[in-house]
């Protein structure tokens, strides 16, 4: 994915420079944690508990760039197309980046070369793939159980993630599995209406895991629009993308 040319940022008129975007980005970063800080006020919960993970999909590494140099540490991208480039581009910055998107089984090798996180696990098969690859190229991967919180029905295949009742099953699987750690659980909101019962079922699918794996204790729940009631029922990391960056640009190839 090409980089954004010295000055502008794809997508931006020709007045808006790099010192424009970040303080853009600044101000964005500095209203986000405001929510969270509020967000755990009234929960009781402490904001260091909560990662903030932005996800930068569709915007360029120089955003990414200026993020890190505002002290976001914590960046997530859905496709390995996108993601791979952008991760060797800012590759000498302190990040930690996530992988959030359905996965491949043929693109676990890819992934697993610059990803520290996968948060969308949601099979034993995709488990062993990626515990291969973690093995080839002397990595450890954290992973995370992508759980399926919709209804039955003809769109939950394509929003991916495992039945609640096959969540023990697979985390035995990461578990065991040479390269892989288990981390705890990732989930979307159902579309439409209230999210906070849907997180409230995450929170117990979670509590649930850590009985068998105590270590397992990452809740990723939670995005631009549902960060408050994710907070409330206990979310450790959000992935923020439209509240941090704006509207989605068009994927730049």
């Amino acid at each position: 994915m090409p980089d954004a040319p010295p000055g502008r940022v794809p997508g931006e008129g020709p007045g808006q420079g790099l010192r424009e975007r970040s303080e853009e980005l600044a101000a964005n970063l500095a209203e986000v944690r405001e929510r969270i800080a509020a967000a755990c006020s009234a929960a009781g919960r402490d904001p260091g508990e909560v990662t903030l993970v932005a996800v930068t999909k569709t915007f360029p590494a120089s955003d990414v760039r200026l993020l890190a140099g505002l002290g976001l540490t914590d960046v997530a991208e859905n496709r390995d197309q996108e993601a791979a480039p952008k991760a060797a581009a800012t590759a000498g910055l302190p990040l930690t980046w996530h992988f959030v998107g359905q996965l491949q089984t043929n693109k676990a090798r890819s992934v697993a070369s610059y990803a520290d996180v996968v948060q969308s696990v949601d099979r034993p098969r995709l488990a062993a793939a990626l515990s291969t690859a973690a093995v080839r190229l002397g990595r450890t991967l954290r992973c995370m159980i992508q759980v399926s919180l919709d209804e039955p029905g003809p769109d939950r295949g394509e929003r991916g993630g495992v039945a609640p009742a096959d969540v023990p099953a697979l985390a035995d699987a990461i578990a065991a599995a040479e390269g892989l750690t288990l981390d705890g659980v990732m989930a979307v909101a159902p579309l439409g209406g209230d999210p906070r019962p849907a997180f409230e079922r995450l929170a117990g699918i979670a509590a649930d895991l850590r009985k068998a794996h105590p270590g397992a204790d990452a809740i990723s729940a939670g995005m631009s629009g549902d960060l408050e009631p994710a907070i409330g029922c206990g979310a450790t990391h959000l992935r923020i993308g439209t509240a941090l960056l704006g509207g989605r640009q068009a994927i730049v190839r």
